[in-house]
């Protein structure tokens, strides 16, 4: 049964649970709502990298830290759109286009998004933008371009947020979604754990999340990579059984959403990243970065593929 009323008590008893036991339990949720021989390949595209305005604490794209990240110019239309050939060609049926900015403004920028998106639709792709907030009305001219999803991470709880990010408010990021929900847009949000917070901020988040009706039909898990000059520079990552945990609990609570396992799986073993797709996750980002962090390879994914005996999931299927 579809619900929207977890309670954090009842997340928080299922997050504690002997590991094997939860690993289980989200197995069967997982396999009773989705294929798990099928995962879903997505390919994120950086079309203007660095300079943004926001202070979130763990971004190497804010100008107000000193990172290896150099602030770059609006990409040009013919390279996007032969970044997102090539990833369709790598088997990616879902490309999402980021931009470090505050919000969306009205631009010629803007406009050649909505001309991005056109062109990528009609090449039978998935298109995710991640562009930070917006309006009602631009969030209705990228549907009418062809958008299909829009993400717009919450992060973390509300109640840990202002020590993550003081440059724009949970309100707004709530607001965001609400403006993508109007203009009929797949809703992509998750969070990211290892910013310092608690268990129980991991769990109050996916009581945010699962209390969305409809549920975010895509929740990305971010396992935070440190990176140097950021406020978080020096965070040690969390464990593997923390990111299977929060998998886990975000499976069972929406078991429909695509759970994509997201930032910070450069560095897990074949075995790891198996647990976390028997937990629930199906679906990936391929490429060897993801905006400015290290990713896996192609040959790896490949291989992995092959060892699990996975298919890649088709663009555009409705969850059974």
């Amino acid at each position: 049964m579809i619900r929207h009323d977890w309670e954090k008590d009842e997340l928080l008893s299922l997050y504690k649970m002997p590991i094997l036991e939860l690993i289980f339990k989200s197995a069967t949720v997982h396999r009773q709502f989705n294929n798990p021989s099928e995962l879903q390949m997505c390919h994120l595209i950086s079309i203007k990298t660095g300079g943004c305005s926001e202070d979130c604490k763990y971004c190497s794209q804010s100008s107000r830290y000193t990172t290896s990240v150099k602030a770059q110019p609006f990409m040009k239309i013919e390279e996007v759109i032969k970044r997102a050939e090539s990833a369709k060609s790598k088997g990616a049926t879902r490309v999402c286009l980021g931009s470090a900015w505050r919000q969306i403004r009205d631009s010629k920028q803007f406009d050649e998004i909505l001309k991005i998106v056109k062109t990528i639709d009609k090449m039978g792709l998935e298109v995710c933008c991640t562009l930070g907030m917006l309006n009602e009305d631009q969030a209705k001219k990228l549907k009418d371009a062809g958008l299909y999803a829009y993400n717009h991470n919450l992060d973390t709880s509300d109640k840990y947020y202002k020590q993550i990010i003081t440059s724009r408010s949970y309100e707004d990021r709530l607001k965001t979604l609400s403006a993508v929900r109007e203009a009929n847009i797949s809703v992509c949000c998750g969070g990211i754990i290892g910013l310092g917070e608690k268990v129980e901020d991991r769990v109050r988040l996916i009581q945010t999340l699962s209390s969305f009706n409809p549920h975010p039909e895509s929740v990305p898990i971010n396992r935070l990579i440190p990176i140097k000059g950021t406020p978080f520079g020096e965070k040690k990552q969390v464990s593997i059984w923390d990111l299977i945990r929060t998998i886990a609990v975000a499976k069972i609570s929406m078991p429909r959403s695509m759970i994509r396992l997201s930032a910070g799986r450069e560095k897990m073993t074949s075995a790891e990243q198996s647990l976390c797709f028997l937990a629930g996750a199906n679906s990936i980002f391929i490429g060897e970065k993801l905006l400015t962090a290290p990713n896996k390879n192609l040959d790896q994914d490949e291989e992995l593929f092959k060892t699990l005996d996975l298919q890649p999931r088709r663009s555009f299927k409705v969850p059974s």
